[in-house]
């Protein structure tokens, strides 16, 4: 039986009606994933973001070697956004940053293990623990990417800590990476070029455009035709190469960096709280029902 928050979902997720999305949900036995799917084929959704709803608070954080050459972003959660305001947590994620520049962790387990550049003598889970006892939250160190560059690593920051992006660039100036950062930050791309898009997601979004032309009335044959042509969307839409610059609409972000004699090697970009969907408190039910106890 499909239920009202499932469709609730599904309608935040998609932008779809109401009645469609339930009706997609029971035909998918409530598989969300199958439920976008079919709304896209019939036309009625975009591609759904699969982050999902951004929920969970903390901050994201990025920091840069002297030289310009490490560089360093990390996401550190906690259970309300008043955490993200008080000093002592800012300066433990960007300490936990400057770790990861300068220890090389091959993962958060690892990270966790190290000891800690803040507080010597500490590993850093003992520093972490130590916060969560003062802050009075409970935290967690997420994720965090690290790139050494030929050339040089350059950061963004932006809304106080919603969204941070790193860049490693072979070849550039600080400028243009600057300009790369915000692109990232404010356009979302998932892979740098088609080549490095999955084949498989290639094959599941070819499948799904095929779906949406022939619910069109067209014939297979020549569907088959318009998906190859709008294919390409896709990849303007993924694809930061091939995205248009934001601050030039008329030029790719693959002739920004030609103009420039730039080249990119990777990027990171990491939105506070992505893919982590908060739970629903009822602060009065909760207070009911400890009066109850």
């Amino acid at each position: 039986m499909v239920t009202a928050s499932q469709v609730k979902d599904l309608r935040e997720k998609t932008g779809a009606g109401m009645m469609d999305c339930k009706k997609v949900l029971t035909e998918t036995d409530g598989d969300m994933e199958k439920a976008i799917e079919l709304l896209r084929e019939r036309g009625i959704a975009k591609a759904a973001k699969k982050s999902g709803r951004v929920a969970a608070e903390g901050l994201v954080e990025a920091y840069v070697s002297e030289n310009g050459k490490v560089g360093a972003v990390v996401e550190i959660n906690s259970e309300t956004d008043f955490v993200a305001k008080n000093e002592e947590f800012k300066n433990f994620v960007m300490n936990v940053a400057k770790q990861v520049v300068e220890k090389n962790p091959k993962d958060v387990n690892e990270l966790l293990e190290q000891d800690s550049i803040e507080i010597p003598g500490k590993t850093v889970n003992e520093v972490l623990v130590e916060k969560i006892a003062t802050i009075g939250e409970n935290m967690n160190i997420r994720r965090f990417a690290r790139f050494e560059a030929e050339g040089l690593v350059e950061k963004y920051i932006h809304g106080d800590g919603k969204i941070a992006v790193l860049v490693n660039m072979k070849k550039g100036t600080k400028e243009v990476a600057k300009d790369v950062c915000m692109q990232i930050a404010a356009a979302r791309p998932e892979y740098l070029n088609e080549a490095s898009v999955p084949a498989e997601r290639i094959e599941k979004e070819k499948e799904i455009l095929k779906a949406q032309t022939m619910n069109e009335g067209k014939p297979e044959a020549i569907a088959e035709k318009i998906v190859e042509g709008r294919i390409g969307k896709f990849f303007s839409e993924i694809c930061l190469v091939d995205q248009a610059f934001v601050k030039d609409p008329n030029k790719k972000v693959s002739q920004l960096l030609k103009e420039t004699d730039s080249e990119l090697v990777e990027f990171a970009r990491f939105e506070k709280g992505e893919g982590i969907e908060k739970k629903e408190e009822n602060f009065a039910e909760e207070v009911m029902n400890q009066l109850k106890k």
